[in-house]
């Protein structure tokens, strides 16, 4: 049956043709036993789904080429559906759902990973009349772009009924869009983007082998030590919906040339090393951003991002570690000290922010929410004035090809998105170019884009 997908509207239809789940090809020994959260997992139970995906040209079909399956589409959808089975054998608890473990004297709960008694990952096929073109080629991200993703506005806490992984695959005209959304609570940005790989990876090798070795195997933690036991479940909680305003979205890219000369001037003006491009990028954004927003000198305005603590943590971990490895580092100033002071000083904040998130901090918060848990809600995440900068150049973004050659373009759906939202992908061509994709109310967008300063450093892609 052919339905309409049930997220925003647009003048270009995204029709679902065929839903289905797919579970592990077959059931890792591991996957009998409940996957449990830690506490960071738990705190994101509040957080919507990620939602990223990939947008690829269709291979052209010639009549006279011979090799070219007759119905690209169809063997397509086959090859992902086998594929995802297989990977999802590699990544068991993306194909379960949430639950609660409960105990007596003392009550206490504990949200784990049912794996046996879910119906697995989901798995939706979606066409449009849309072209590449009108994805790319717009001045601002088409709002369309969140149809091409499943669990529209969902929050973590919804896994419980909902596919904690869903695939939504949309024919374009011209094109294919792969968007996956995958709950919050039970891995990161790297998490997401290793599972996105080593699916591509399994896809290209064609090899329908539960054995087969992933190049980055997930590694998953050893509960050791008393579980993350909560003097209430937090899947019962109450939490408010996050809508986002209406906001004008627009990718824009900075050239690898254009980062190292932000680095040298951020480095120079503090007579530092240290300060990287990504740092140089956000202060300088964050510059932008609060220019665009005409805040009076003595308003706060408030730089905040997520910085990953694989690494941080005694002893490190692998970037391969299954879950939810993240921390919030954030910095405030005035708008007048951060508009009349050199782009370093803005910088060498933000290098203190991240410098900050050390394992003893880390530990300290996950141990005062432990003695006092609550459950975030969404307006308790928001502040004035605030610059958010998500997700990571670093991501292999376009590593996943699925055979059809190099992605045209990483895009995002509805999730978490508000004004002064922005996220950094890595720009296409490699070399350590940037491509930032910013949310802003309409009228900070336009002064934005009228920012000579700010314009001046943006190129095409």
């Amino acid at each position: 049956m052919v339905s309409s997908s049930s997220s925003p509207s647009s003048s270009y239809e995204v029709k679902i043709y065929s839903e289905c789940f797919i579970k592990p090809q077959t059931i890792a020994e591991k996957s009998n036993e409940p996957y449990h959260l830690s506490p960071l997992d738990h705190l994101m139970l509040s957080f919507q789904y990620i939602q990223k995906g990939l947008l690829f040209l269709k291979p052209s079909q010639q009549s006279d080429d011979a090799t070219k399956p007759k119905d690209f589409m169809e063997t397509l959808l086959q090859n992902l559906k086998d594929s995802l089975a297989t990977a999802l054998v590699h990544f068991y608890p993306l194909a379960g759902r949430l639950s609660t473990l409960k105990t007596e004297n003392p009550r206490s709960h504990s949200v784990f990973v049912d794996c046996n008694d879910s119906p697995g990952a989901g798995f939706i096929h979606a066409k449009s009349e849309l072209t590449v073109a009108d994805i790319v080629g717009s001045k601002y991200v088409p709002l369309v772009v969140q149809s091409f993703f499943d669990h529209h506005k969902a929050v973590d806490v919804d896994g419980q009924t909902l596919s904690l992984l869903s695939v939504k695959i949309t024919e374009l005209v011209d094109g294919v869009f792969i968007g996956l959304s995958m709950n919050h609570s039970v891995g990161d940005g790297s998490t997401f983007w290793n599972f996105f790989n080593s699916w591509s990876e399994i896809f290209n090798s064609q090899q329908d082998d539960n054995n087969f070795c992933l190049k980055n195997p997930q590694i998953f933690r050893q509960v050791s030590g008393p579980l993350c036991r909560l003097p209430y479940s937090p899947l019962d909680e109450s939490i408010g919906q996050s809508e986002s305003p209406d906001l004008k979205e627009r990718m824009f890219h900075f050239s690898s040339e254009t980062l190292r000369s932000l680095k040298s001037k951020a480095n120079l003006d503090c007579g530092a090393t240290m300060i990287s491009s990504l740092q140089s990028l956000t202060a300088f954004i964050w510059r932008s951003i609060t220019r665009a927003r005409s805040l009076s000198n003595d308003q706060e305005t408030t730089c905040r991002f997520a910085v990953g603590t694989r690494i941080r943590m005694d002893p490190p971990l692998p970037a391969n570690h299954f879950g939810v490895y993240t921390s919030l580092a954030s910095t405030t100033a005035k708008t007048g000290d951060l508009l009349e002071n050199v782009l370093g000083w803005a910088a060498s904040k933000l290098h203190q922010a991240v410098t900050e998130q050390s394992s003893e901090k880390i530990a300290s918060e996950i141990d005062h929410w432990l003695k006092s848990p609550f459950v975030l809600q969404p307006d308790q995440f928001s502040e004035p004035n605030l610059v958010h900068m998500g997700s990571s150049p670093r991501f292999d973004k376009y590593g996943s090809q699925f055979g059809m050659g190099k992605a045209v373009a990483v895009r995002s759906g509805y999730n978490s998105k508000h004004d002064g939202k922005v996220s950094a992908y890595p720009g296409r061509e490699g070399g350590g170019s940037i491509d930032l994709e910013v949310c802003l109310l309409p009228e900070f967008m336009e002064a934005l884009e009228s920012d000579q300063e700010f314009m001046s450093l943006v190129s095409s892609s």
